[in-house]
């Protein structure tokens, strides 16, 4: 049997390109495979086997099912979309890697740490003060995700060196999301100011949870506001892998039930319409029970599901939980 060549042809508006599928993750036999159900779709695995001198192509089909460039029916994909999805699983890959590289960083700065104070690093530090605490965030500062939650709102001038470097961060891929109090709505100058950091990448909600300020850096890193009555006071450092988790765990159930800057709070007849959605099965006694018409309480019921993405009644009813609606 003559070999088969390793390359792919790819072709494009104006030519081809050839690549070598190995490059993207597959094994040599991985893309054999692949080009042969590419060339006889829908053939037996026995087939496969037998013609390509692989006795396990079935392992390898489903690998490549899995991948998504063959199909149940042992059809393979175009070209052209099996390198594209190939891609993008190498680029993940890639991105992965770089994390563990980048978290490796964070070892490097524990043990020169270590040899600085001649002890070991601690799980849980307190820090005192809050020039200590932002002295020890900037350790920090090559981190990809930040998760900050704020117990007040304070503006930060234009010009401030501190803000222009974040927004240099925000810039480079930085990701980070920002829990701000609802009564933030009662400062128009922070509010203006949460809006433009909330379209340069700093994503902002505002929350009625916010009582005392924590960061969650990288998930792996917290710093937690000592005092809850003065935020000057300083903060615990946490690096306990569990106890960090369940802080992420938190911030991404406060996020979830928090609001957008500019989603208009409710008002009461909504929000008795959304606890009538709870109490009643019929729009006729839910509307009768809040002395409305039918046809405006459906109304108001429309409005809130859009408002709320939810496909149907008892849905609505969850995600308005869910935000802390109800």
């Amino acid at each position: 049997m003559q070999r088969m060549c390793t390359k792919l042809h790819v072709c494009g508006g104006g030519g081809g390109w050839e690549l070598n599928l190995t490059s993207l993750g597959l094994t040599a036999d991985e893309e054999r495979v692949y080009r042969y159900f590419l060339r006889a779709p829908r053939s037996g695995l026995g087939t496969a086997a037998a013609e390509l001198g692989i006795h396990h192509v079935p392992a390898i089909a489903e690998r490549l099912k899995t991948l998504g460039i063959v199909d149940d029916g042992l059809t393979a994909v175009p070209p052209a979309v099996a390198v594209d999805r190939l891609i993008r699983r190498r680029v993940e890959q890639t991105s992965h890697e770089l994390n563990q590289l980048s978290a490796a960083w964070d070892i490097v700065r524990d043990l020169t740490e270590e040899q600085r104070s001649g002890r070991p690093v601690e799980l849980v530090e307190r820090i005192e003060g809050v020039e200590n605490v932002n002295r020890r965030i900037r350790e920090f500062s090559s981190a990809k995700e930040i998760m900050n939650v704020k117990s007040a709102a304070r503006s930060i001038p234009r010009d401030d060196e501190k803000l222009l470097r974040f927004r240099r961060r925000l810039a480079a891929g930085l990701v980070s999301r920002t829990l701000v109090p609802e009564k933030t709505l009662t400062d128009p100058d922070y509010l203006a100011f949460a809006r433009e950091g909330n379209a340069l990448g700093d994503l902002c909600r505002l929350s009625t949870e916010c009582t005392r300020q924590l960061l969650v850096i990288s998930r792996s890193v917290a710093f937690v506001q000592l005092d809850p009555a003065d935020r000057t006071a300083g903060a615990l450092l946490i690096r306990q892998p569990g106890t960090v988790a369940l802080l992420v765990d938190m911030f991404e159930g406060m996020w979830a039930r928090a609001r957008e800057l500019d989603e208009p709070l409710l008002a009461p007849i909504e929000r008795r319409v959304l606890q009538s959605l709870a109490l009643y099965d019929k729009d006729e006694v839910a509307a009768r029970a809040l002395n409305i018409s039918l046809r405006k309480f459906r109304a108001h019921v429309a409005d809130l599901m859009d408002r709320l993405g939810a496909g149907n009644r008892f849905q609505a009813a969850l995600l308005a939980k869910e935000r802390g609606w109800l």
